[in-house]
């Protein structure tokens, strides 16, 4: 795989896992809806910085792993082929009917409060850090070093996270009502589940 497939393969998926509903779109959504612009606007930075916490936390660990270890690429291979195709499984034969914007903690006092909720939404989400530790390597192609090549496949996704984020925020309402409609969610989910679930599958064949 050339460094521009790499690159368009993993703009589609990052893209689509970007406006799949989740904790960090709910969390926007709901704090644009009661708190307002700019809190939301603060908690959508927030995430960000946790996502790219993450990004450099599988880029440095997986990085240096991948270079010195010829097990440590079969082990992260077959484990993270077998997660993705779990989760896309689980997602396309059970969608969700419904995207759940309630149930936030207690809003915090100050903005550097905010900012802190949106990193901590995202880094105490170990969803997160396994979903990046099983996607990225795969995106990284021969005789390219794996480190700096996987932050910025993390930059990348945070830069796609800033625009979602304020679109969002935006258009709450219309956004919002649309992502209640159960058909919205379920074809969202499915899709979404059809793509992890190919790239699973591709994972598994991939040699170094």
């Amino acid at each position: 795989m050339t460094v521009t497939a790499a690159l368009i393969a993993f703009s589609v998926a990052a893209g689509l896992l970007t406006i799949t509903p989740g904790l960090d779109v709910a969390l926007v959504l709901r704090t644009a809806a009661v708190e307002g612009t700019k809190k939301a606007c603060l908690a959508g930075l927030g995430v960000c910085i946790g996502t790219l916490g993450w990004g450099a936390i599988a880029a440095l660990g997986l990085g240096a792993l991948l270079a010195a270890s010829q097990l440590a690429f079969e082990i992260l291979k077959w484990a993270g082929a077998a997660y993705l195709v779990w989760l896309g499984l689980n997602l396309i034969l059970k969608p969700r009917t419904r995207f759940e914007l309630d149930g936030a903690a207690a809003a915090p006092r100050s903005d550097l409060g905010w900012l802190w909720k949106g990193a901590l939404n995202n880094l105490l989400n170990p969803k997160a850090g396994v979903f990046y530790v099983s996607f990225l390597p795969q995106f990284v192609p021969a005789n390219v070093p794996a480190a700096p090549f996987m932050f910025g496949l993390a930059c990348i996704h945070v830069a796609m996270g800033l625009v979602w984020f304020a679109v969002l925020i935006g258009a709450t309402r219309p956004i919002a009502g649309v992502l209640q409609r159960a058909s919205v969610v379920r074809w969202l989910d499915r899709i979404t589940g059809g793509v992890f679930l190919g790239f699973g599958v591709r994972l598994a064949m991939e040699r170094r």
